[in-house]
């Protein structure tokens, strides 16, 4: 079929890139902007609503990091096995992915109900917020398999080279979302009013509409789904592909949220609301930091494809146009928020302490946003070359070798400015780390 030939291996370099991010960007900026407005409405619940919702925050990360890491695992190979000619492999491969996503997510959601009360204990949150943290999880981790499954079939889409339509249902699943909100938060007609596990339901209805909506072009438009009995042999080998690098991008994409639990735990030392204006910040953070997350969703399926064809230097040249333009957007969104600082956060809350500790991280943290960035979209290429360790060891780096271990040291010295300020150190090394590592290693791609 058209949808599944190679076509990322004709053609500028340069146009591809920004035919598939754009659509993505739409995409998932709808979905973080759709977080914005969760925090927004959760804002106008009570500052106990958000910094409940901010200590989920992180276990949400973690969830969505695994999901990223299986469509990692899937857009990989199934992105080579379209770049060699053979269709038949990607459908195998495409099909196989959903069948293990499914297994790994009723095993994730069945850990975080039974782990709820003592890990939020451990984070620090206080003893009568638990029971709000407790209902709101459960609801949350109730829509893990739809919102993991949904992530590796779009993955699935996207290594064809299509980007529109996942941008699409990105886009309708966050609308969903929006509308839902002020539905089950504030209540309407027989519906009353829930608050915080409003919004987790919103989320859970929405997302289900999207995994369905994600099955049904699969199926119908891509023709990316077998029902053909799998081979035992084939299943397996199957797996192992996808999981040769989806394991090693989910631990590198788990990493960011476990350091973000610490960093979490840390700054609950200086009470809920600072909890809470650092979930705000985060929520602005994910925003901005759009563009990099769909530029890093579009390089992986370029890359293998390319790989497969043997056209190295379309790899390396994908290479240094994202890196220039990660550092080029990274000043202008730096320089915006510094001149929004002290109007965004006042949008979510009217707590001095709240806004105060928003208002800092906003004149801190993004300075250092390109170079997180690059950290992203070269983490991303390793994966769609089938190299998936180097990633894993840069964001080790940056997060565990750097960001704690600084942060720790920051805020002995400066206090909640030092944590702040050694998350922009580590994005900065870790960039330089990340695209030099790269570019290297495209670099011996024909030797």
């Amino acid at each position: 079929m058209e949808s599944r030939k190679a076509r990322l291996t004709e053609g500028p370099v340069g146009r591809h890139l920004v035919n598939m991010t754009v659509p993505m960007l739409f995409g998932i900026a709808t979905m973080m902007g759709q977080g914005l407005i969760d925090a927004w409405f959760l804002g106008q619940v009570g500052d106990r609503a958000l910094a409940a919702f901010s200590f989920g925050f992180p276990m949400l990360m973690i969830i969505t990091s695994v999901a990223i890491g299986l469509g990692a695992g899937t857009s990989s190979v199934v992105a080579r096995a379209i770049g060699a000619g053979d269709h038949r492999r990607a459908r195998r491969l495409a099909t196989d992915s959903l069948l293990l996503t499914f297994l790994v997510t009723a095993a994730m959601s069945t850990i975080g109900v039974l782990t709820i009360e003592p890990l939020f204990r451990l984070l620090g949150a206080p003893a009568d917020m638990i029971p709000m943290i407790k209902s709101f999880m459960i609801i949350l981790y109730s829509g893990v398999p739809f919102l993991v499954v949904g992530i590796v079939g779009t993955s699935s889409m996207r290594a064809t080279g299509d980007t529109r339509l996942p941008g699409k249902l990105m886009i309708a699943g966050a609308l969903l979302n929006v509308l839902l909100d002020p539905i089950f938060i504030f209540g309407l007609g027989p519906i009353p009013a829930m608050g915080l596990d409003g919004a987790a339901t919103a989320a859970l209805l929405a997302r289900g509409a999207m995994f369905v909506g994600t099955l049904y072009f699969l199926v119908h438009r891509l023709d990316m789904v077998s029902f053909n009995k799998p081979d035992p042999a084939e299943l397996r080998k199957s797996w192992a592909e996808i999981l040769h690098v989806g394991l090693p991008a989910a631990g590198t994409n788990a990493i960011i949220p476990v350091a973000v639990v610490v960093i979490t735990a840390m700054i609950a030392r200086y009470g809920p609301d600072a909890v809470a204006g650092f979930g705000v910040a985060s929520r602005i953070e994910s925003m901005v930091l759009v563009i990099y997350y769909a530029l890093s969703s579009v390089i992986g399926p370029l890359v293998g494809q390319n790989l497969s064809a043997g056209k190295a230097a379309r790899i390396r040249q994908s290479l240094r146009l994202c890196a220039w333009f990660c550092l080029a957007s990274g000043l202008v969104i730096a320089a915006i928020l510094a001149s929004l600082s002290g109007f965004l956060p006042g949008l979510f809350s009217q707590n001095p302490e709240v806004i105060r500790v928003t208002r800092l991280f906003l004149l801190i943290a993004p300075v250092s946003y390109g170079a997180y960035g690059i950290v992203m979209v070269m983490n991303a290429a390793f994966n769609g070359l089938g190299k998936p360790m180097p990633a894993v060891y840069i964001s080790v780096t940056r997060m565990l070798v750097l960001y704690v271990p600084l942060a720790l040291l920051g805020r002995e010295w400066f206090g909640i400015v030092g944590i702040f300020g050694a998350y922009a150190i580590a994005n900065i090394l870790s960039g330089l780390l990340g695209y030099v590592w790269a570019w290297r290693t495209a670099c011996n791609l024909e030797n």
